[in-house]
Formats: C-alpha cells, structure tokens, sequence
C-alpha cells in the first residue's frame, strides 16, 4: 500500500539534518572545589617543567565532524591533530553518508619526532655533521651508525669516529618515514562506494576540567545581592579546538580511572580573560545530570586556562544573613548514656556569620548551580570600593533548593557556655543538666542571634525547664532565636532531662 503524500513530508521532517563540519568539546569535571586550584599546575610546571595530567580532575569528550577521502575498497583514513593525551580504547568512527562503511583497525599512532627519534631513524644513512673546533668549525661526513650517550658514531673513508653530539649541527635529508610531528589517529576501513564522505569520530581525552566560581555583592543592608559566575577551564589535553560547540556536564559521573602516575611536561599559557558580557551557557538536564552549553562557539587553547561566563549576572535578589552561635557542636552522638558528671561541653566563641537564599525563579535565581567557591563583598560607602567579607564552598544546588554561604565570625558579638547544674539517680535511670549560654552584644544596635543546642548526653531526652521559647530542628539540635540588646546581654537557660 503506498504511503501518503503527507506521510512521506511527515518522516522527511522527522529525520534530523547531517551535522555540520566542525568540532563539539564535553568538558566533565570531579574537581573538589576545596583542593582543586588551576594555579598549581602553572606553579608546577614553572618550577619542574613538568606536569601531571592524569591528576587533573576531570576529562573531555571530543566529538570532530569533517569530510575526508574515504577510499573504495580497502584503505587508510587518518586524523592529525587529535589530543596528545587521548583514550585509544573510547575511539569511535561513523561513516554519516555510508553507514556499509566498516572499521577493520585503528590506531594510535604517537610516535612524535625529536632528535632522538630522528637520530635513530637515520642509522645506516650518510649524515652531515659541523663540529665546532675552538674558534672555527670542521665539517663531518659520514654514515651513521650509532647514536647513543650523547656520542655519534660515524663511518667515513678515513675510518670511524666518534663525535659528541653537544653543539654539533646535524644536516640530514627528508624525514623518515614512520615519524610524526603531531598525534594521529588511523583507520583501516572498507567501503564499497569510496568518496568525499562526512565522518564524524569521538573520543576521550584527559588533561581537561572545569569549576565554577561565584561573586556576591551585599548591599548596604545586607538584604539583598547581585551575583555573577564563572567557569575556569583548564586545558592540558595536548590539543586545541578551534571554532568549538563547547559543553560542560555537572553532576558526579562515575568513571573508573587507571592507577598508574604518568608524568608529561607542558607549557602553560597566561590566563586568557572571555569577554564578561557575552550570554552565559544554556542549562538542561540531561539524564541525572545537568547540561551547560556555551550558546555560540570559541576557541579552547592547549596548555591555557580562561573564564566563561556561566550565566548572565543577576543584579538584585534577596538574601538573608544571620549570626548563628553554636557552642555545642561537634560532640558526636554517643553510643551510650553520658553519665560522666565530669563530661562537661563549656566553651566561648564568636557566632558564625552566614548568608542565604533561595535559589528560586521567583528570587531571580532558579538555575541549577554547580559546585564552587562562592566569595561575597560588600560596598565600602565611603569611597565605593568593594570590600571581601567571606568566601564558602557549595555542592551542585539544584533549583528552588536553599544556598547557605558561612563568612566568617561575628567581631563583636561573644557567646559563652557554662553548666550550671547536674543530677544522676543510676536507680533510675535518670540524669539532669542545667546548661546557661550567655550572649554579650558590644554593637550599638541590637543583633538577632541564633543559638544552637545539643542535648548530647542521650538520645531520650526533653526540656523540663526553659528561660525561653526554642525550635526543635532534629531529634539532637534545639534553635533559641533570641534579639540581644545594643550594647547588652541575653541569658539563655534551660534543663534538660535524660532518661535510658
């Protein structure tokens, strides 16, 4: 039965256009924002020469789109200018006019050219050497048949002679067969038809990562904010790529690495500054991650380091900051009842200072962030310069989900912890603790303070007495959000009760 005219225009539309001629980078990253610092690879190479690829935390994913000769029959395809630090074992090749084209092999071929290599090669062939002579020079001829220890070995007509290699100057002829000036990939393959076909290869490349940084301005209120955020991309793979689709994946996708320390040299290149006010990357999610793709294409040097904008800058949304005192913390949750009378949590200490919020589209926000520092300032009114204030770290946020960034510590604003009573019937399995926290403001206007409490002792446990109301956050933090007055102080009590 044949098909409908507009049931053919129908699967005409469905099938997608060839892709264009060109090159697509994935960039994946495992980068831990607290360790990860691209200035240590430039730091490392100035002072050995020497770089370790395979510890930069992350890889790319290279996909290259172009016409190439494929021969009828039986023959050879290769690539120049693939990654020096390239997977063999990740390389695909499709053929997008002939899908009957077939692979048969593949291979890497690496073998780049150096004198070394170059010395070698010409074993057995006639060389020409200039050897300086003090203040003048003596010309050598001869063939070599040796090349090794910094000393030429050389069979002339008045016999052999032994030549060191150092400040010699070596003439030799066409450059052997065998030996490469860049990395090269190889196929064999077999096609019927042969042509000028559209190709498209891929593979994996290490050397290549990516993190994102984020600026937040406060403004004089601490209520609201702007921010901006950047990706700094690090490119050590051995390659450039020019005129490049350029995408980054966030999320933690597990790759299993070889263990094995490989140590390559690399020159690396001063930090090239993206022009800040081009549009940031376009977000999707993509599988169980998140898709950031650079919506026009650049051009991602080797051996370099530069910024994108992730996304444009939000010039004001709102923030909250909050002191929050938390002298209890970190005594972990016991296996057992405390019963020690002598185990005492007594300490003093500076509230931390925290800003927040809400990564909403409502807030003008709502886009998934990736990990990365977040650094905050804040206007100096005096003479309008920025001032830093803090800095945090932040895991991959989702949208509409909460951002919390620690600053530091409150200058003027001391909390201080003390037990002012304890009780134990062993009989009963009872115990009871009385602990006071006292918050001194020396600010002249009064401050909110948040003061958190850990009944730690045991897990069962209440509150038989209290000076003031509190939160229940979870089954072992208690919140008092208390105002301490300018220049004052705020005494907080309360007993709690364990039974087991």
């Amino acid at each position: 039965m044949p098909i409908a005219p507009l049931a053919v225009a129908a699967l005409l539309a469905a099938v997608p256009d060839a892709p264009a001629p060109g090159t697509s980078l994935t960039v994946y990253s495992s980068a831990d924002p607290a360790g990860f610092d691209p200035r240590q690879f430039v730091q490392q190479q100035r002072a050995s020469g020497m770089d370790n690829v395979w510890g930069v935390p992350g890889y790319g994913v290279v996909k290259v789109v172009r016409k190439v000769a494929v021969p009828k029959g039986t023959g050879d395809v290769a690539f120049t200018d693939v990654a020096a630090w390239i997977d063999p074992t990740t390389v695909s090749f499709a053929d997008l006019e002939d899908a009957s084209t077939t692979v048969l092999e593949q291979n890497f071929q690496f073998d780049l050219v150096s004198p070394s290599k170059l010395m070698e090669r010409y074993v057995g062939q006639p060389v020409s050497l200039t050897v300086p002579m003090g203040d003048s020079a003596s010309n050598v001829m001869g063939t070599l048949l040796s090349a090794t220890q910094g000393q030429l070995v050389l069979q002339g007509g008045d016999g052999i002679r032994i030549v060191p290699m150092q400040g010699a100057q070596v003439q030799l002829g066409a450059l052997p067969g065998g030996l490469l000036t860049k990395p090269t990939l190889v196929w064999k393959l077999s096609s019927k038809g042969g042509g000028d076909h559209l190709v498209r290869t891929t593979y994996q490349t290490a050397g290549m990562t990516w993190r994102a940084d984020y600026n937040l301005v406060l403004d004089g209120a601490d209520a609201n904010a702007g921010i901006t955020a950047w990706v700094t991309l690090m490119n050590l793979s051995g390659a450039s790529y020019l005129d490049a689709e350029l995408k980054l994946v966030a999320g933690n996708v597990q790759k299993v690495e070889p263990q094995r320390p490989m140590m390559r040299g690399v020159r690396m290149e001063a930090m090239a500054m993206a022009d800040g006010s081009a549009a940031g990357f376009e977000e999707k999610s993509f599988f169980e991650y998140h898709l950031y793709t650079l919506p026009r294409r650049t051009d991602v040097l080797q051996n370099s380091t530069q910024q994108l904008a992730l996304f444009p800058p939000v010039a004001a949304f709102k923030v909250t900051k909050e002191l929050v005192l938390d002298l209890a913390g970190g005594v972990g949750a016991p296996g057992a009842p405390i019963v020690d009378r002598d185990f005492v949590v007594a300490r003093k200490g500076n509230p931390a200072v925290l800003v927040s919020f809400e990564n909403r589209k409502e807030n003008q926000l709502g886009m998934p962030l990736p990990a990365g520092k977040v650094r905050v300032y804040k206007e100096d009114p005096a003479d309008g310069t920025l001032e830093f204030v803090g800095e945090d770290l932040i895991g991959h946020t989702p949208r509409n989900e909460t951002v919390k960034v620690k600053l530091g510590e409150a200058f003027d604003v001391v909390g201080e912890r003390t037990r002012t009573d304890f009780s134990i019937d062993n009989a009963a399995r009872r115990m009871t603790e009385t602990i006071k926290v006292e918050v001194r403001n020396q600010k002249a206007v009064a401050q909110e303070v948040r003061v958190l409490e850990r009944p730690y002792r045991w897990t069962n446990w209440q509150l038989t007495q209290k000076s003031d109301d509190f939160t229940k956050l979870d089954s072992a933090t208690i919140a008092f959000d208390v105002e301490i007055p300018a220049e004052g102080t705020k005494v907080i009590t309360y007993t709690a009760t364990y039974a087991w």
